[in-house]
């Protein structure tokens, strides 16, 4: 007589027996959950859903796009997700529990903002084809939130969670040894790049993120405190040329009326403002040039020095980046100031290197090769194979 014993090494009729149960207890004490399946990253190559060309970034070598492709083998992240548009219905369960503030460290924390969900192994194979992974996003239509508070919102604001994690319940084995359920990790979704497959952008009027996510007000507030920031401080530094400044030597001597001679400042040595002209602003701050002559002087400007010119005389050089303030000090035309005291806001209209590398667009030539913009240099300088 064989011995008795519960575990088989195959999944027979006993191991069949207690997962229809199982299952039929998710069905009359569970909860409807629709899962919004992760397809893989967006090809590379071609045009995101949403109209976004994507940058090229290596993929495995010979490897399709499937949902175990990764994006981006740097930072190990997957931003242009692609999601099925169908949209799978499943049964869990989890524990509610009330979501608080933890104040016992430094700053606020949130707390039980993350979920352990249930689920029964084999429905949810057989419904969307595949074990639940990472990336794959659950919405729980039982907490949909009827009564906004902003009541120029149409529509119930749901509520989505992205899975983390999966493993095997330990609550989920039988009897029979074999497991039957899967607990899953799931975290608040927020609006990113990552899931506009699903919820859209939120700079789209209409879309599922302009209503859930706090972008448009974030950026309403970002742009009053820019603007009030511009009426306070327009330009970068402080200005000076209001104030008289003293023509002084490379020793920081005060310059008199007798050019040969260099002597402390006194009442019976008047300074003559025509011929003494400053040397600098004598302030020492970078940020502060603008390319204005001090003590109101005035100074050309052009691309060339001018023919005619006189001791003291101030020029603007318009083809450098950032103009350029020079003085003629007799001899020869000596860097006064650059004219960088620009704008605080990163806009098109400041005229600096800051800005052309910071704000590049368009395409470069390296090496003979065109480079476009978000283009990784080492695909752009790949051998291009012949036709």
């Amino acid at each position: 007589m064989p011995r008795l014993s519960i575990y088989k090494p195959e999944k027979g009729n006993d191991y069949k027996f207690f997962d229809r149960t199982i299952n039929e207890m998710f069905q009359v004490g569970g909860t409807d959950l629709f899962l919004h399946k992760y397809l893989g990253p967006y090809d590379q190559g071609d045009t995101n859903k949403d109209g976004a060309s994507s940058p090229t970034l290596p993929q495995y070598s010979g490897d399709t796009l499937n949902e175990r492709t990764i994006q981006d083998l740097l930072f190990l992240e997957n931003r242009d997700r692609k999601y099925a548009s169908d949209i799978y219905t499943l049964r869990g369960i989890y524990n509610v529990a009330d979501i608080d503030f933890n104040l016992s460290q430094f700053g606020m924390f949130l707390q039980n903002d993350t979920i352990f969900l249930t689920v029964h192994l084999n429905d949810v194979v057989e419904r969307i084809g595949r074990k639940p992974m990472s990336g794959d996003v659950i919405e729980f239509p039982h907490m949909k939130d009827d009564f906004s508070l902003d009541e120029s919102i149409p529509i119930a604001i749901k509520r989505y969670y992205v899975i983390e994690d999966v493993n095997r319940a330990a609550e989920g084995f039988s009897q029979t040894w074999w497991p039957h359920l899967l607990r899953l990790k799931l975290k608040t979704l927020v609006d990113a790049q990552e899931f506009r497959d699903i919820i859209g952008d939120a700079t789209t009027t209409g879309s599922l993120a302009s209503y859930m996510s706090t972008y448009n007000k974030e950026k309403s507030i970002n742009d009053a405190i820019v603007n009030q920031a511009e009426e306070d401080a327009p330009k970068s530094g402080f200005t000076y040329k209001q104030y008289y400044v003293t023509p002084i030597d490379e020793r920081g001597n005060v310059r008199t009326d007798n050019v040969n001679t260099t002597e402390r400042i006194s009442s019976d040595k008047p300074i003559n403002a025509t011929i003494d002209t400053p040397a600098s602003s004598h302030y020492g701050f970078y940020y502060d040039g603008d390319g204005v002559a001090p003590n109101g002087y005035p100074a050309g400007f052009g691309t060339s020095f001018p023919s005619n010119y006189n001791k003291g005389d101030y020029f603007l050089r318009t083809d450098y980046l950032p103009n350029r303030l020079f003085k003629y000090d007799g001899v020869r035309w000596t860097k006064i100031e650059d004219a960088i005291r620009l704008t605080t806001t990163n806009d098109n209209t400041r005229s600096s290197w800051k800005t052309k590398f910071v704000n590049t667009s368009g395409t470069t030539t390296i090496n003979g090769l065109t480079v476009e913009q978000r283009q990784t240099l080492s695909n752009a300088l790949k051998p291009k194979a012949d036709n």
